[in-house]
């Protein structure tokens, strides 16, 4: 019998080596240090040893130190901005069996993969940059202690609600979900957001979804990218899904998820995030309002300088509320129409476009893992990211096929700024047939898309 352990956090820092550079002024360096009730000592003398790791890197290479492999361990590294320094440390799963009435320990240090973890810690540093701004800005308007505080505020919470066990090419991918439409009622939402900012001149940006899915967004890619991550896994599930038919009384079902619950009573504003975009300039900071009919969303971004009145939270629900709630039933109504799958899928596959962050897969139940669902093996999605891995560090336009333990085929295809990756379940096929069948799936689920032969 065995007991099974699955990959864990061990530690997560953040340093910046110019804040104490004398000795006796170690404890200086730290800005957050996760758990916080680690001994001081052993604080500096993790710091001091990724300094020394990072100083000895440095002496062979350009390039930064990335990670450093222990037998028990994994610590990832990555340098944001100038100086500054963000160290995680995973704890490989391990397995406890017996053999011959003697315990023995195994370690699984394949199953940890530094693409994917690597990914989680920059992924972690956006996000804070979304609702902080960067570390340098922070400390420019502030104060080192101001960066500190903001640092505990912010990853004593966040670091609770990462699933590692559940990482995986995703979160390298980290794409967004688009959500195709008819011209008629793509120009319609296009038309309703030009009327919003031209009606509210404070709001300066906009998104929309509908679905979980991005419609139209206003943002550059990178502020977009990670304000779908925040938007899906973290807002919307939080928010108890809207009733589907109108209440008596109501002209339309437009509320706000962001802002205030009840327009009738003043006294409670609600809830309004301030998020730092760098579409137009770095660091500008934006009120988020979230205005949602249906399953439609309309992401508001209020310039942070206009002070919100509830005046303010009226007029836009007056405009809003009944124009989103027709659109979105024009949607749902479009959307109701689709063949709907059921089962487990045909073909098993994930596809990521880099140049608009185009991202599918039916390998994942549900594409913004709410659920940890997913149909393939471990094992298998572990093989997907080393290929993803290879093609990245080659470069070019290339293919590779596995045939895995399992006897199952698994694709990787990089054509163009796209990557593809599919799994058979053909056993008994050759090459050439699981070839033709991934023509056979580009050509069904992918038509409008160019692959390179």
């Amino acid at each position: 019998m065995s007991e099974e352990h699955k990959v864990s956090l061990a530690n997560f820092f953040i340093f910046n080596s110019a804040y104490g550079p004398r000795e006796g002024e170690e404890e200086k360096k730290i800005l957050f240090y996760y758990p916080d009730n680690e001994d001081v000592d052993r604080k500096i003398k993790d710091v001091g040893l990724c300094e020394a790791v990072i100083t000895f890197a440095g002496t062979f290479t350009d390039e930064t130190c990335n990670s450093v492999h222990c037998q028990k361990t994994r610590q990832l590294f990555y340098q944001p901005e100038k100086d500054f320094w963000m160290i995680m440390t995973v704890r490989i799963p391990y397995s406890t069996k017996t053999k011959d009435n003697q315990r023995y320990v195994e370690y699984h240090e394949d199953d940890v993969q530094d693409s994917i973890f690597e990914a989680v810690l920059k992924q972690a540093y956006r996000m804070f940059k979304l609702f902080m701004g960067t570390f340098g800005y922070t400390v420019e308007r502030g104060s080192i202690q101001n960066l500190s505080d903001k640092l505990r505020h912010f990853f004593s919470r966040y670091l609770q609600t990462l699933k590692l066990d559940q990482c995986d090419l995703l979160d390298i991918c980290c794409g967004i979900q688009f959500l195709p439409l008819d011209k008629n009622t793509y120009l319609r939402i296009q038309c309703l957001i030009n009327l919003l900012e031209s009606h509210f001149p404070q709001v300066k940006y906009t998104a929309f979804l509908y679905n979980d899915q991005l419609v139209w967004s206003g943002l550059e890619q990178d502020d977009m990218r990670i304000m779908y991550r925040y938007l899906t896994t973290s807002l919307f599930p939080s928010v108890t899904p809207m009733e589907q038919e109108f209440q008596p009384g109501l002209t339309h079902y437009g509320r706000y998820t962001t802002g205030p619950s009840d327009l009738n009573d003043p006294s409670k504003p609600g809830k309004i995030p301030k998020v730092f975009v760098n579409t137009d300039t770095q660091n500008e900071a934006c009120h988020l309002l979230v205005y949602r009919a249906l399953s439609a969303s309309l992401c508001l971004f209020v310039d942070a300088s206009y002070q919100l009145q509830f005046d303010f939270f009226k007029e836009v629900d007056s405009f809003l509320g009944p124009q989103l709630s027709h659109v979105a039933s024009d949607i749902r109504d479009q959307y109701s129409k689709r063949p709907q799958s059921s089962g487990e899928p045909q073909f098993k596959y994930i596809y990521f476009n880099h140049m608009n962050l185009a991202q599918k897969t039916t390998i994942h139940s549900d594409s913004n893992r709410k659920s940890a669902n997913i149909n393939v093996s471990p094992d298998t999605l572990r093989l997907i990211s080393d290929m993803n891995s290879d093609l990245m560090k080659d470069g070019e336009d290339s293919e590779t096929i596995v045939k895995a333990c399992n006897d199952c085929w698994v694709v990787g295809k990089k054509s163009d700024e796209r990557e593809f990756y599919v799994v058979i379940n053909q056993k008994n096929a050759n090459l050439t047939e699981i070839n033709e069948e991934v023509k056979r799936l580009c050509t069904t689920s992918f038509a409008n898309i160019f692959f390179l032969d």
